[in-house]
């Protein structure tokens, strides 16, 4: 298995290297080939050195798997996307269905688990959803992120009529503006680079330079996705009193953020991560969200350098092992 390893040294120094090891499957689990992996903000915030991580990163991908255990070997050769926490299945947590808060669980390419910037991987079958055959690889690997962007309707009401800002125009803002726009509401899209606003207009929503931003508390909810430690501080200032702010941002890093505004105006803080796939793979394939005007490039494994370089200042970038 070629994968890519990332280290931190003891200076805080990123140490990324290609290597070449065996896959290490674990009992119960099924060996998958990855085709795509798509790189996201919370990647190159694991090369300024989030949470400390060492391994392979990677957790957007789509592949096929190649080896099941028994009772799941019908998945071999099935063409899949993965959700990324692996829990004990044993813990509260897991029982509720919310693997994803497992004390103990795994996290693809972040947690205690090896990723997808590799030409394999390994996950449980449970973990496992197949790709429908008209989505193209490229579209299944944004299946991850969707879902990320369709989890902020399980966890607060937006609907028809509904003001809704999202602070940051890259790749994940352009997801969720296209995933709240979908249920009727009036979705503002604030942002500082003129080609990504565009086709932000392009999806519906209405585009905002950050340079003249809407009057403060002028909206219901807003979405900080900017993936910069001021983009909290921006969507606190845009939501009215008892308005909702939904923070999908990961930064490396203490974030200094002014909170008095938000007691007295009785805000509402909720942080939201991974969501439910079943609901972003029916939103690509009915198109409801768009996929292919997000991908800017494709690179292989060892070209992965320039691949991160082009993620920092394009929108989706894959790596193809």
């Amino acid at each position: 298995m070629r994968s890519l390893d990332v280290a931190q040294t003891n200076d805080g120094t990123t140490i990324t290297r290609l290597t070449q090891d065996e896959i290490t499957v674990p009992a119960g689990e099924c060996r998958v080939r990855v085709i795509a992996a798509g790189i996201c903000g919370t990647d190159l915030q694991i090369l300024e050195g989030y949470a400390g991580f060492a391994g392979v990163p990677g957790h957007e991908f789509v592949g096929i798997v190649e080896s099941a255990p028994d009772g799941d070997r019908h998945w071999i050769g099935t063409r899949v996307v993965g959700e990324i926490n692996v829990g004990c299945g044993e813990c509260d947590w897991c029982r509720a269905g919310t693997s994803n808060h497992c004390p103990t669980r795994s996290v693809l390419g972040i947690v205690n688990r090896a990723g997808a910037f590799a030409t394999h991987l390994a996950l449980p079958a449970t973990n496992l959803h197949e790709v429908p055959d008209a989505l193209d690889d490229a579209a299944a690997v944004l299946v991850e992120p969707t879902a990320a962007a369709c989890e902020i309707l399980t966890q607060v009401e937006i609907g028809r009529g509904s003001k809704v800002a999202i602070v940051g125009d890259g790749r994940m803002g352009l997801l969720v503006g296209q995933v709240l726009h979908a249920t009727g509401a009036e979705v503002t899209l604030i942002g500082r680079h003129e080609r990504k606003l565009r086709l932000g207009a392009d999806f519906g929503l209405t585009p905002r330079s950050a340079a003249a931003p809407p009057p403060e508390k002028s909206f219901d909810v807003t979405v900080d996705v900017t993936g910069r430690a001021e983009g909290l501080q921006a969507a606190l200032a845009l939501v009215r009193p008892r308005g909702t702010v939904v923070m999908k941002s990961t930064v490396h890093g203490e974030t200094a953020v002014t909170l008095w505004p938000a007691i007295v105006d009785e805000v509402t803080l909720v942080g939201s991560r991974c969501g439910p796939f079943d609901a972003a793979l029916e939103r690509i394939a009915d198109q409801r969200v768009l996929t292919a005007p997000l991908v800017d490039g494709s690179f292989p494994l060892d070209e992965h350098q320039a691949a991160f370089t082009a993620a920092r200042t394009s929108l989706k970038v894959l790596l193809r092992p």
